[in-house]
C-alpha cells in the first residue's frame, strides 16, 4: 500500500469538512469502500470543490436519451485518452478503473490510455476520441467538417458539446492533479480487472 500523501498541498481531515462536502464524500465511501483521494485533495478549497463536482456530475453522470447518445463508458474513454495524452497519472488510473467497470472490459482502459488508435474499439469511438484529442491540443482548428464527421458516426450536436466539455474539464483536472501531485488510491488499480467473487 502507498504511504505517499494524496497531494503536496494540505489535505483536510474528513471530519473537518463542511457538512455538505463530508456527506457527499461519505456517500462515495459507502458505495466504493474507500475515499478517492481527489475528493480530499480538492477539498483544500471547498467552494472550488463544489463547483468542480457539480460540473463533473452534470457531464459524467448523464444518461443517454434523446439527442444525447454518449454512454457513461464512452465519457470515461474521453477522460482516459486525453488524460493519458496529458500525462495525468491520477486521472488515467482512477478513470481507467471506472472505464473498466462501466465498459465491463478489463482490457479497454489500458489500450485507450496508451494508444486509443490501436484499441479494440469501433470506428465510432475512434472518431469520438480523434475529436477529443483535437479539442485537447488543437481546438483552434475545429471546423464544420469535424462536426460533420462526427455526425456521420451518429453523434448529435449535443454529443459534440459533451465531448468538448468533458475534454475541457479534464484538461483542467489533469493540470491540477499534476501540480498537486495527486496520488491515485491503491484500490483503483485492481478495479474492473478481475471478475467479482460471488
Amino acid at each position: 500500500m502507498s504511504a505517499k500523501p494524496a497531494s503536496r498541498f494540505p489535505v483536510p481531515e474528513l471530519k473537518d469538512l463542511p457538512a455538505d462536502i463530508r456527506e457527499r464524500i461519505e456517500a462515495v465511501q459507502r458505495k466504493t469502500g474507500f475515499v478517492p483521494n481527489v475528493f480530499l485533495a480538492l477539498a483544500h478549497r471547498p467552494a472550488e470543490w463544489r463547483a468542480f463536482v457539480a460540473y463533473h456530475d452534470a457531464l459524467m453522470e448523464k444518461e443517454p436519451g434523446g439527442a444525447v447518445t454518449l454512454t457513461k463508458a464512452e465519457r470515461e474513454m474521453i477522460v482516459v485518452a486525453t488524460s493519458g495524452a496529458n500525462h495525468c497519472q491520477y486521472c488515467v488510473v482512477a478513470h481507467g478503473a471506472i472505464l473498466r467497470v462501466r465498459a465491463k472490459n478489463p482490457l479497454i482502459a489500458d489500450q485507450i490510455a496508451i494508444n486509443y488508435r490501436k484499441a479494440d474499439i469501433p470506428p465510432r469511438q475512434r472518431a469520438m476520441l480523434d475529436f477529443a484529442m483535437q479539442v485537447a491540443f488543437e481546438s483552434h482548428t475545429v471546423g464544420d467538417a469535424d462536426l460533420e464527421t462526427l455526425g456521420a458516426h451518429g453523434f448529435s450536436g449535443e454529443d459534440v458539446w459533451d465531448i468538448a466539455s468533458i475534454t475541457a474539464l479534464f484538461a483542467m483536472s489533469n493540470r491540477l492533479a499534476n501540480v498537486t501531485s495527486m496520488r491515485p488510491n491503491d484500490e483503483f488499480y485492481l478495479m474492473g480487472r478481475l471478475p467479482k467473487s460471488k
